[in-house]
């Protein structure tokens, strides 16, 4: 891909990786972009501003007010004529004060004024990628349509081994190139996704649920709307924000799951039921709190919610219907049955029992199998990721190229 006359900021932050912005700047500007590159005080320890200037042919940008700079205190404009903001390395701070927006420095105030794409590729040690924190961070700058890459596994600057690795120029450049030339291969699609748990009421505060977390479904939506395709978002339960662009349905119960389903299937083209629904309801909820005796046992007397992918399959017409699986043992073999059981085209399996995968988690590792025969076995990736591989499995089968479309997917 030819960058030519596209306008890119190179935000470079203090991380030993620094170095390595050098030779993204060097590729960016063979491509054809014009870039300005920003350090943060820190990043300057590392590499001088030197270096980047002269490959840039472009004033480095450090200070908000360095009077000695045209464009120091020009931030918005400077975000707003820019195509992408890419940041590599992303240090854990730097996505710590981007995640709560700090600004305290030019990088970060532009982080705050830019609405181009986001590109943020990170580099840290020693086991900070997986800290709670960091997690979280990353979480929330993702779902405000940052795209923050996953850092590589190798050894680390502390002689430690672990995630933590800046990602190669080479996939810095292939996620920017995505971000530029998005993908609108689902422009004129009508998908309808479910999302979430469901709660089935025991008393006024008590019910039954799951540890479904909804992003799963929810990263079916973004992934389907940042491709062109109308969405309609149902989702139980979650503490999510819906993708911008959605219809959104909010429920509680599988039967209002069901009736909302069922509402919106007729304009639907593609169906992805990603929420996990309660297969069982309280027959009586009691209308007041159940009062606790700890002498004393609590039988509930259960009945069997409507299987709602079982009817969607029935009444789905000419609609691709994806259908998910949660095992916790014999997943291929447990999926496979579930599939024509339920007669669905395409079915996601995850095996929820592996630690780091499925409920509650951002990854996910998954294996599709559709009623031709075919499968598929992802490999562990974020779960937007895993959403372009299993709209990328729809799109292929529906025009009866499996064996290409898998080819692209596992890559």
């Amino acid at each position: 891909m030819s960058l030519t006359d596209k306008d890119l900021i190179l935000g470079v932050t203090g991380s030993i990786a620094a170095y390595k912005a050098v030779y993204l700047l060097r590729e960016l500007t063979r491509l054809g972009a014009q870039v300005t590159v920003v350090t943060t005080a820190h990043a300057e320890r590392f590499v001088g501003a030197l270096t980047f200037r002269t490959l840039s042919g472009r004033p480095v940008l450090s200070d908000l007010f360095d009077p000695q700079s045209p464009d120091a205190v020009e931030h918005v404009a400077l975000a707003e004529r820019a195509h992408a903001l890419v940041v590599a390395p992303a240090t854990a701070n730097l996505l710590a004060k981007a995640a709560h927006g700090i600004a305290d420095d030019f990088l970060t105030t532009l982080l705050l004024a830019a609405r181009c794409p986001v590109l943020m590729a990170p580099a840290m040690d020693g086991g900070m990628w997986d800290h709670a924190a960091v997690t979280a961070n990353v979480q929330t700058l993702r779902e405000r349509g940052v795209t923050v890459l996953e850092p590589e596994a190798g050894a680390l600057a502390s002689g430690l081994s672990g995630r933590g690795r800046l990602p190669e120029v080479d996939g810095i450049i292939e996620a920017l190139e995505r971000l530029l030339a998005p993908r609108r291969d689902l422009t004129g699609e009508r998908l309808l996704v479910t999302s979430g748990p469901t709660r089935e009421p025991i008393d006024p505060v008590r019910y039954i649920s799951n540890r479904s977390s909804g992003k799963m479904g929810h990263a079916v939506a973004t992934a389907a709307l940042r491709r062109g395709a109308e969405v309609v978002l149902i989702s139980g339960p979650t503490a999510l924000t819906p993708p911008a662009g959605a219809v959104y349905v909010p429920v509680q119960t599988a039967e209002d799951m069901r009736e909302a389903a069922l509402q919106h299937l007729e304009r639907a083209t593609i169906v992805i039921k990603a929420a996990a629904v309660a297969d069982y309801r309280v027959k009586r909820p009691s209308a007041t709190k159940i009062k606790s005796r700890k002498d004393e046992d609590l039988t509930l007397d259960l009945a069997a919610n409507p299987d709602i992918l079982r009817e969607l399959a029935a009444r789905k017409g000419r609609a691709f219907l994806v259908g998910f699986a949660a095992e916790t043992n014999d997943v291929r073999a447990n999926a496979a049955a579930k599939l024509q059981a339920k007669g669905v085209d395409l079915l996601v399996a995850n095996d929820v029992s592996v630690k780091g995968i499925g409920f509650d988690a951002d990854d996910n590792q998954v294996t599709l199998l559709d009623r031709w025969g075919g499968a598929l076995d992802l490999p562990k990736m974020n779960k937007l990721e895993v959403a372009d591989a299993i709209l990328d499995r729809v799109l292929g089968l529906r025009a009866g190229r499996p064996s290409e479309t898998s080819n692209r997917a596992a890559r």
